[in-house]
């Protein structure tokens, strides 16, 4: 049954909050322990919906899980070592995984996997991946050629050099983890910077991993050698807390323990260039790839608010926080225009309708365009309130939450528990700040 929640105008916002673990970076690391040699430790993992499906398809391709509490430890079978599951492996709603995942598998000689989940994953395209595996030489059989469930047939992988028609973290990381078991030096060539959490964690497991400029390259390994990996809070889920921050009137947040990658701030520069003050000690662009996460504290105060343009250059950098660039559009003087994000519309919802139906809902003047969304801002408080819809979307249901902390009305959220996904206790943070 879902669940419906109100959030009601808040005066002000005070105190402090630890941002939860890493989603991206969690399924990064599972999946590195079922790759590596030895076992595993990571510490910090998150425990959220989408987080445990992969703990689970890694059980079912033979890696041994176990959870200490304090953290989980994966013990793998190596990279070319995956077992061929019984049945179809249940990726659940996580879209990461189901992209990241075959390219692992891909490079399982003479296995099959099956790769299915819920609803919303059928919705999602896997021909992004599928295109570039294939010439590696595995083969892939998709639903309707580009849906799941879908079926890899692993085979021995040569090398390529990909040059990426979309920006994607999650397709250049299947690409960069077929490529540890191929034949040579795979390449991935961007078409602008993404995500680096994969060749960050590659370097620190002791692979010869290379950019140069837009091309990342990696080499074939015979093993990884990665004994732990620590998990930071997540910048995309903290961005919900900060937007909070940022929209009520006379707050003062501590964000404790934030990843800040430097691909991973760009909502925080746009946040910034709107008038939001938020400070911390943010990493900065380098040519080199680290081997590991930085991390630092935010310091979040709400500011008058400017309309700005985000271009497609940027988007990248903000994909999953953009639906609070249009809230913070409601509350700007002027006009915030995104565009170049079609990627929005096959995340877990069209995020592009789900963001301008809801909004609209709620009072705001905001219209659709076929990549991005144009806003004009209300003077005072930007929204009236009412009721949205999270379309099982967790990002769409903290988003209807953040709105109604700052509306004139306060907002009721139906399908609040999709929070669950990324961030089990988002309500119960927010509560605590109010």
């Amino acid at each position: 049954m879902t669940a419906t929640a109100f959030f009601a105008p808040s005066r002000r916002l005070r105190g402090e909050v630890v941002a939860p673990p890493d989603k991206s970076i969690s399924h990064r690391a599972a999946l590195l322990g079922a790759m590596a040699a030895e076992p595993v430790r990571i510490s910090n993992y998150l425990r959220a919906a989408d987080t445990l499906s992969t703990l689970g398809a890694l059980r079912a391709v033979g890696a041994l899980v176990e959870d200490h509490g304090d953290s989980v430890v994966v013990r793998g079978s190596g990279l070319r070592e995956a077992s061929e599951p019984d049945g179809p492996v249940d990726v659940g709603n996580a879209g990461t995984l189901m992209r990241l995942l075959p390219g692992w598998l891909a490079a399982q000689d003479g296995r099959t996997f099956e790769l299915d989940g819920d609803s919303s994953i059928r919705r999602r395209p896997v021909d992004r991946i599928a295109e570039p595996l294939t010439r590696m030489g595995a083969r892939i059989e998709a639903t309707d050629g580009r849906y799941p469930p879908f079926v890899v047939h692993g085979r021995r992988l040569r090398a390529i050099s990909y040059e990426m028609p979309v920006a994607s973290a999650q397709v250049k990381s299947c690409v960069l983890l077929a490529g540890l078991a191929a034949d040579g030096t795979t390449s991935v060539v961007e078409p602008a910077p993404s995500r680096d959490h994969t060749e960050r964690m590659l370097a620190g497991a002791g692979v010869a991993v290379e950019r140069d400029g837009r091309t990342v390259r990696v080499t074939s390994a015979d093993e990884l050698d990665a004994r732990s990996v620590a998990v930071p809070g997540d910048l995309s889920s903290a961005a919900f807390v900060i937007a909070a921050g940022v929209l009520v009137r006379g707050s003062r947040l501590l964000v404790r323990d934030v990843g800040v990658n430097w691909t991973r701030t760009g909502f925080l520069r746009i946040a910034e260039r709107m008038g939001a003050i938020v400070v911390g000690d943010l990493e900065q662009p380098s040519a080199a790839v680290a081997d590991r996460e930085p991390v630092c504290d935010l310091d979040v105060r709400a500011g008058p608010l400017v309309g700005t343009v985000v271009e497609a250059d940027e988007v990248p950098l903000a994909i999953d926080e953009l639906p609070l660039v249009a809230l913070l559009g409601c509350f700007a003087e002027g006009e915030t225009v995104v565009r170049g994000a079609e990627e929005l519309r096959v995340k877990e919802s069209d995020r592009i309708a789900g963001v301008v139906d809801g909004l609209r809902a709620l009072g705001a003047s905001i219209e659709a365009t076929p990549d991005g969304f144009a806003v004009t801002g209300a003077e005072g408080c930007g929204l009236r309130g009412g009721r949205i819809d999270a379309r099982g979307d967790h990002r769409m249901a903290m988003l209807g939450a953040v709105a109604g902390l700052a509306s004139r009305d306060g907002v009721e959220v139906v399908g609040i528990d999709a929070a669950a996904v990324s961030y089990p206790d988002f309500a119960a943070d927010l509560a605590g700040l109010a």
